[in-house]
């Protein structure tokens, strides 16, 4: 029988003043010879309305579609486990590493500023059902035209590894393209077999060879170079493409676009909570009035609870990016 496995991969948060970057990845089982043409165009008709480029979809403060998307990505047996009665297990289910790796660089004492689950909690179920029911649904289409979601998984990088990262001279697009660099590997070995790839493009890259991590010194043959597109083959491993909009042209970019602004989302209201009520609506964590104001508002309360300014606060090593 025909079997193929494919990836989708892209990333959330690249570019934000405050809260974490979240790289997140699709593996796809496919099974009929027509799936790949599925897979590489844009969804149509009503699936259209359900997946796509997150920032078309979703908006801050507005994320019930991601979290129906990756609630029932979870409950399939798509995450490291299926337990999801909390948004912390639908974290833990989706996350590469574990809770112990994600938490490892933080001060004790601040820890909860990113990890406390108080007051936290999934969207009304009055609003979920239906479109939980209609993902569903999407899900079991997509798998009868021989397109099966195996696993979703994100990689989490902190505000404090992303300043590590600087001190070291690497830009938040190498965290990124190392973060993907991770996941293709962890679904090749999840696959055991060739795997091929689509990223979202990377910063403006076009030669991503000397940029690579985790693949680095990898045998590996140039397919193409290019502003809209770069791919490389690599023995043993398969094809990784980074592919301008890959968001809003591949499906399995864009179902990973919608679980990656999910967990950003919720991570970054962890950070608005710890610092208490105040008369600001929900900062979004991006270079946005809003946000500039709650950096403001929490200063002194940051300093009574010392917690260290590269464990809240971006530095940056280039431009802000757009929002995604």
């Amino acid at each position: 029988m025909f079997t193929r496995y494919v990836i989708g991969a892209d990333e959330n948060g690249l570019g934000p003043r405050l809260g974490p970057l979240v790289v997140t990845a699709v593996l796809a089982r496919l099974t009929a010879e027509g799936a790949e043409k599925i897979v590489t165009r844009r969804p149509r008709g009503g699936l259209a309305e359900r997946l796509g480029d997150s920032k078309g979809l979703v908006a801050h403060g507005n994320i019930a579609l991601a979290e129906a998307w990756t609630r029932v990505l979870v409950e399939r047996g798509a995450g490291r486990h299926q337990r999801s009665q909390n948004p912390d297990e639908l974290v833990d289910a989706v996350t590469l590493d574990d809770r112990h790796a994600l938490t490892s660089p933080c001060p004790e004492h601040v820890t909860p500023q990113c990890w406390s689950v108080e007051a936290e909690g999934f969207t009304d179920p009055e609003v979920m059902g239906n479109t939980m029911k209609l993902v569903a649904r999407d899900l079991e289409r997509l798998a009868a035209r021989g397109i099966e979601i195996v696993a979703v998984r994100s990689v989490v990088v902190c505000t404090k590894r992303l300043n590590e990262a600087v001190t070291r001279g690497q830009s938040r697009f190498v965290v990124d393209l190392h973060s993907m660099e991770r996941l293709v590997l962890a679904f090749r070995d999840l696959a055991g077999e060739d795997v091929s790839a689509v990223c979202g493009k990377v910063g403006g890259y076009g030669e991503y060879s000397k940029a690579f991590g985790p693949l680095a010194g990898r045998l590996h043959a140039v397919i193409e170079e290019g502003r809209k597109r770069s791919a490389y083959r690599f023995p043993g491993l398969g094809e990784i493409a980074f592919v301008r909009d890959g968001d809003a042209t591949n499906l399995l970019v864009g179902m990973a676009s919608l679980v990656g602004k999910y967990l950003r989302e919720l991570l970054m209201d962890r950070i608005v909570r710890y610092y208490g009520p105040h008369d600001l609506p929900p900062a979004s964590g991006y270079h946005d009035p809003i946000t500039d104001q709650f950096v403001i508002a929490t200063e002194s309360l940051r300093r009574s609870r010392r917690v260290p300014s590269d464990c809240f606060e971006r530095t940056r090593l280039e431009p802000p990016a757009p929002r995604t």
